[in-house]
């Protein structure tokens, strides 16, 4: 086992966490909630699990992912000219845009959920952990190396 194996183990847990709680929380607890608890206490309880899951993403999910994402990409060589070539280059460059777009949308939820705008927070919900799940779709459409 190398350095570098557990720099690329460090990055796959890290998003296997982000996209896991994400549908965790879609699939498992959300149901749940809404089917055990009167509204008041839903809303209580799915705040506080979104405060939670949010201090997680910017204490520890979105560190390990940029540093061990750039470390990675720094080791394979690839520049901002390789990006655009086919194969792993435009994969990496899908990849890294839908990463972006999955940011901002998670971004909107959080916004959305403050500001008492249930529509655009569920909308937004969704489209992060689509855009997840396209995430680590286009991860394991990397060619190995």
């Amino acid at each position: 086992m190398t350095w570098w194996t557990v720099v690329r183990f460090a990055h796959v847990l890290s998003a296997a966490l982000w996209v896991g709680g994400q549908l965790t929380v879609s699939l498992v607890l959300l149901p749940l909630a809404r089917r055990l608890l009167d509204v008041e206490r839903r809303g209580q309880v799915l705040k506080a699990v979104g405060r939670r899951f949010g201090m997680f993403t910017g204490a520890v999910f979105l560190p390990v992912q940029l540093g061990t994402g750039v470390a990675l990409a720094w080791h394979r060589g690839v520049t901002w000219a390789s990006l655009a070539e086919p194969g792993y280059g435009r994969i990496l460059a899908a990849k890294l845009l839908l990463f972006c777009a999955v940011m901002v949308a998670a971004s909107l939820h959080g916004w959305a959920t403050g500001a008492k705008r249930p529509a655009l927070a569920r909308s937004m919900a969704v489209t992060a952990l689509v855009g997840s799940v396209g995430v680590v779709l286009l991860a394991t459409a990397l060619p190995a190396t």
